[in-house]
């Protein structure tokens, strides 16, 4: 009797080793190399806006977006789009359009702050270290992205949050930093007024 064949093991095997060369030449989904964002992007809150056409209501949504490198550059944006994708896609483009440097001292705010944009009014101070954030909402998220680890922060007006992101924003534009502060020692005419005294001083 002629000797038998095993065939059919032999294709599966050679299928196998196929499929397995395959598998080892291909990347792991989990290897892939990832972009590293500049910014850290917040999506603080999103709406759905509705405006009356002649057939209907025409649906949209409105995103409202804070980014921040953690290093004192903070940006707020808000668009609309069809969809909740494309409105905060456009927002980060605002808000990287309208960035802004916030002075950090001791990963706190050199001094107390205060902005009101329409019907909200922010209050800022700086807090010593280990005190934490004593914010809420939008508050807390755009002093986080800024880099700002400590700080208090007191809402006095209208809740609505693209009103205060914004006054929280007024409020860190307008801190100055140390080396611009008006004392008795950098005055423009502090210097001749100590040079007058030592010499009336001297003169006695």
């Amino acid at each position: 009797m002629p000797p038998t064949t095993n065939s059919a093991p032999q294709g599966q095997n050679q299928g196998q080793n196929r499929q397995g060369g395959q598998n080892q030449n291909r990347r792991p989904r989990n290897d892939m190399p990832k972009e590293e964002k500049e910014f850290d992007e917040r999506v603080v809150h999103i709406d759905r806006v509705a405006r009356v056409v002649k057939g209907g209501r025409r649906f949209r949504f409105r995103a409202l977006v804070v980014i921040g490198d953690h290093k004192g550059k903070v940006g707020i944006g808000t668009a609309k789009g069809a969809d909740v994708t494309a409105a905060v896609s456009k927002a980060v483009d605002v808000a990287k359009k309208n960035l802004v440097m916030i002075p950090i001292y001791k990963e706190t705010i050199p001094h107390e702050a205060e902005a009101k944009v329409s019907g909200a009014r922010i209050l800022l101070k700086p807090a010593s270290p280990g005190t934490g954030l004593i914010a809420g909402g939008v508050v807390r998220v755009v002093l986080e992205v800024g880099g700002i680890r400590n700080a208090l922060s007191k809402s006095l007006g209208s809740a609505n949050k693209i009103n205060t992101a914004y006054a929280t924003l007024a409020a860190l534009e307008s801190i100055e930093k140390a080396d611009n502060w008006v004392t008795k020692a950098n005055k423009p005419n502090a210097a001749k007024k100590v040079a007058s005294k030592v010499e009336k001083v001297e003169a006695k």
